[in-house]
């Protein structure tokens, strides 16, 4: 699959809206019939276009009322330390996100927590202590506008049309 049509384009739009919809739900909406919509959804995942389902939970009704942003700085950018580092993060399960950066700094982490002690404790137990790093700055959210939002799909509908 290389290229998206109209209706690729719509199953991703309402697939991301709401995954939960049932096959016959998601054909309506998109105009199709049930079994040509199921290959495409197939098709879609094993291209690599859909990487997966799951559910958004609130992380507040969990308990985790503190989301951080870390800047970690690498004490030296060698391919086989940051390499280390990365493996290192992608272990951590309060890392819910984790970019290599330019400009200041190697790496931007968003990190939950309970609250501003156990966040405390976590920076200083397990993220300064962590491979290479040489030194850690940290904001914390006051408040989400928007979060886990969808990817836009305007621009693929636009070529679509040319």
């Amino acid at each position: 699959m290389e290229e998206l049509d109209r209706y690729d384009i719509a199953i991703l739009g309402e697939l991301q809206a709401d995954a939960r919809l049932t096959n016959a739900e998601l054909a309506q909406r998109v105009g199709l019939s049930a079994a040509p919509c199921w290959r495409r959804v197939r098709a879609l995942e094993q291209a690599g276009f859909i990487k997966g389902y799951r559910a958004e939970i609130d992380r507040h009704r969990i308990g985790l009322g503190v989301l951080a942003f870390v800047r970690l700085d690498a004490d030296r950018s060698t391919g086989g330390l940051t390499r280390e580092m990365e493996e290192a993060i992608a272990q951590i399960p309060e890392v819910i996100a984790c970019h290599y950066i330019s400009g200041t700094g190697t790496f931007e982490l968003q990190v939950v927590a309970r609250d501003l002690d156990s966040f405390s404790h976590f920076a200083r137990n397990v993220l300064l202590n962590l491979p290479n790093v040489k030194d850690m700055h940290t904001s914390f959210s006051l408040g989400e506008v928007k979060a886990g939002g969808a990817l836009p799909l305007a621009h693929l509908e636009r070529a679509v049309r040319k």
